[in-house]
């Protein structure tokens, strides 16, 4: 049978995504991951450079698979608030990997983000699993690349929640467009966070519902969150309105 690289990247990718899942950058080892993959390390190596590379490419297409599946609709919030909850439902190793994103990186801050790039230098070979040696510039570059790519599309998502032509309707209808956006990226991440944080903590949404499992416990927190969405994504611009006299001139 002939060598069929485009399927070891995919068996690649699917059992990094699974390691990184379970065990985070630092406890993941490229030895499983080629096991599970039934591919050897230097396909790994090949194909991704070494393992915080390949933690990098899996997170940005794990955020990237989401983006394209789940748009928000300005004109039902609500009911597309439901679908990411769906989405997330079926898609737990997202939040998983954002978690240890966030628990080996820092505390997201500038200084944080400022100083990813020396980080990922650094764990590049402690242990006897980065592979590669890439340039902490050129590393830099693509941190840099990544963040603006996030932030453009994000953006993208804010002008689409403000309503066609990025005119009127949509959120927040009466505020002029500077702040029209900077209401649409703070509903948008207030309702990732509604969203999120169910998954993030399962253990906890059960016993703080009270609920007898946790199938139960996100199906009640699955209606409360669409109905705050709705809520939020109609008193957006007077929240905008309050929070720009809170900023001041």
């Amino acid at each position: 049978m002939a060598y069929d690289a485009e399927d070891t990247r995919r068996r690649i990718f699917a059992a990094a995504a699974a390691e990184f899942a379970d065990r985070g950058l630092a406890g993941a080892r490229v030895d499983r991951i080629a096991a599970a993959a039934r591919a050897n390390k230097q396909a790994i190596y090949l194909y991704y450079g070494n393992k915080e590379k390949l933690f990098a490419a899996v997170l940005r297409a794990k955020l990237a698979e989401i983006s394209v599946s789940i748009s928000v609709d300005p004109d039902a919030v609500a009911e597309s608030v439901g679908q990411v909850f769906d989405w997330y439902q079926h898609h737990p190793e997202l939040i998983r990997l954002l978690l240890w994103e966030a628990l080996e990186t820092g505390d997201g801050g500038d200084e944080a983000c400022d100083g990813a790039t020396e980080a990922a230098g650094a764990r590049t070979g402690g242990d006897g699993d980065g592979g590669g040696t890439g340039g902490r510039a050129d590393e830099g570059e693509r941190d840099g690349e990544h963040e603006r790519e996030f932030r453009d599309a994000f953006r993208e998502k804010a002008y689409r929640l403000m309503g066609e032509g990025r005119g009127g309707g949509g959120v927040a209808p009466g505020l002029p467009e500077d702040a029209r956006l900077r209401v649409a990226q703070d509903l948008l991440f207030t309702l990732m966070g509604l969203i999120a944080w169910n998954f993030a903590v399962p253990g906890m949404c059960r016993m703080a519902l009270g609920e007898p499992t946790y199938r139960a416990a996100l199906a009640r927190r699955r209606a409360t969150v669409i109905e705050t969405a709705r809520t939020l994504a109609a008193t957006a611009g007077r929240l905008g309105n309050e929070a720009a006299e809170q900023r001041g001139p």
